[in-house]
């Protein structure tokens, strides 16, 4: 069983004691007490144990490992004495290797703490021997394992570095697996969120959380609610297949939130997570690569986001894959899937949603688009998906961009549709008399909420019967989305574009009905 412990800063007793009873209240199993500032009475660190809601860890982490006690060694070995003779001791205590090694003193008390020859105790005091990087991986990092292992007094293996990389987290996940000792491997950092969360799939000790986001003890934390609820902790285990939203960034992806709320209504046993890659091609080969081929980490689906939804379409095809024709008319892909086989697949669930939004709302099929007339702002990635889609389906399409030479190189791009697809200027647009209206800029996204892609005047065919898309979710009604209200427009909002993508790509890796109403209700929620 892996353990969910919280690490509290001890600033005073009634605190430590106070967070303690709240992790309990939260659903953590231990808690660890830091008390590198709370070293000048040892007598309350021995109470400290004794009254713990739950099962606890002492640590007094020196500055030179990254904690915030500056004493000697002296004053951590009072500490150690004090509770030698505890009636309820500590569960463990971690001190640090570099410590043991070089402090004989320390190494003696720290083995009197865990065998004391004159105390009768129902319970025993383990070693955790710990050590910690906070600018990289060790270079030495085998070998302080395997000091650490070779140690009679050691019962648990700790080891934390800064994530340089997510592929540092499946070093974390294969030092678990391989030792015989019991082992924690984290990754700090935001890369280093997946070692903390499926420390629990790879069977680590433990794995840490935080009480809130400004008490953490070491970055990259999560909070208990997020491990707990966000993450679904209690459902994973070692069959638990992995997903992730790659992209850079992914911190504030709302992805996690709606993905992982419907694997647990539907009973799917998966966990989805932020999974933060560097820009280029090599960086997403490499890391892809690797997540797909570690041992028992089931590593089956992505979302893929900016900057990689192009990389992804020539990893998939690289690897000999399968990818969805339009996607590949579109030049990018935004979901990957794997087979039960290891067999790869990228498609585009983003042309779909939209698709799907705006016959929802004219109350047609995809192939009653056809000859409909469609008016895209934008030339970018989003309005690349949008207009070959549409095209696609037999409408005419009209790009409306700044930079005309971008709206003429996405028409000639979509050349081939069915639908035929011109380029105009911007400003051009107050003489459009489209039906459907898409605006897929970032104009009027939060924060900048005032903005809308329309030049002064609107477009001579806007009112009643006119549909107006906008692919922005954030706010959920913008700028151009308010006044085409007003005016009389039929609008619809990008959340719309956004739950039916996600929808889409639930499926494709579930083979189950997404729910949709759920994924709605959690993008509203976070929206606020």
């Amino acid at each position: 069983m892996t353990h969910l412990a919280v690490s509290i800063m001890v600033q005073n007793l009634d605190q430590a004691l106070a967070g303690a009873a709240l992790a309990a209240e939260q659903g953590a199993d231990l808690v660890e007490f830091r008390i590198d500032a709370f070293t000048d009475r040892p007598d309350l660190v021995a109470v400290l144990a004794e009254r713990s809601a739950l099962p606890c860890i002492i640590t007094c982490r020196p500055d030179w490992e990254g904690g915030a006690f500056s004493g000697d060694e002296a004053t951590r070995l009072r500490l150690l004495e004090g509770l030698a003779d505890t009636a309820r001791p500590p569960s463990y205590i971690d001190l640090e290797l570099a410590a043991i090694q070089r402090t004989p003193d320390l190494r003696r008390a720290a083995a009197q703490v865990v065998d004391h020859p004159g105390q009768l105790r129902p319970t025993s005091t383990g070693l955790i021997f710990s050590s910690h990087d906070f600018e990289s991986r060790p270079i030495d990092l085998y070998q302080r394992i395997e000091a650490m292992a070779a140690a009679p007094l050691c019962r648990v293996i700790k080891v934390a570095w800064m994530a340089r990389t997510i592929r540092d987290n499946l070093e974390a996940f294969e030092i678990i697996a391989q030792r015989h000792k019991p082992t924690i491997a984290l990754c700090m950092g935001e890369d280093g969120l997946a070692s903390r969360v499926l420390a629990r799939k790879f069977g680590a000790l433990l794995t840490f959380a935080c009480l809130d986001a400004g008490a953490a003890t070491a970055a990259g934390q999560p909070t208990v609610p997020q491990l707990k609820q966000l993450y679904r902790w209690d459902a994973i285990n070692e069959e638990t297949r992995v997903y992730g939203v790659i992209g850079d960034p992914v911190g504030h992806s709302m992805s996690p939130a709606i993905h992982n709320a419907g694997f647990g209504d539907t009973g799917y046993d998966g966990i989805y997570l932020p999974l933060r890659i560097d820009a280029s091609y090599e960086s997403f080969k490499a890391t892809v690569a690797s997540w797909l081929g570690l041992e028992g980490l089931h590593f089956s689906g992505a979302s893929v986001t900016i900057p990689h939804k192009e990389n992804l379409l020539r990893f998939v095809r690289e690897a000999g894959g399968e990818v969805e024709p339009l996607a590949e008319r579109i030049g990018a892909a935004n979901t990957l899937a794997v087979a039960v086989d290891g067999a790869l697949s990228a498609s585009n669930t983003d042309y779909a949603a939209a698709l799907d939004a705006v016959c929802d709302r004219l109350q047609c099929t995809r192939d009653g688009l056809a000859g409909e007339r469609v008016a895209v702002i934008g030339a970018g990635g989003a309005a690349r998906a949008v207009v070959a889609g549409f095209a696609h389906h037999g409408a005419t399409v009209v790009v409306y961009n700044r930079t005309f030479e971008k709206a003429e190189a996405l028409a000639a791009q979509c050349a081939d549709e069915p639908g035929k697809v011109v380029a105009a200027r911007l400003e051009k647009l107050c003489d459009s008399c489209c039906r459907i209206y898409i605006n897929c800029t970032p104009i009027g996204m939060h924060p900048q909420t005032d903005g809308t892609p329309l030049p002064d005047e609107r477009p001579r065919g806007w009112g009643a019967g006119t549909v107006v898309f906008d692919t922005i979710y954030n706010p959920v009604e913008t700028r151009l989305l308010r006044e085409a209200r007003a005016d009389g427009c039929e609008i619809i909002s990008g959340v719309d574009m956004f739950v039916r993508q996600a929808a889409a790509q639930f499926e494709l890796w579930t083979g189950t009905a997404a729910p949709r109403g759920l994924f709605r209700r959690v993008v509203m929620e976070m929206l606020g």
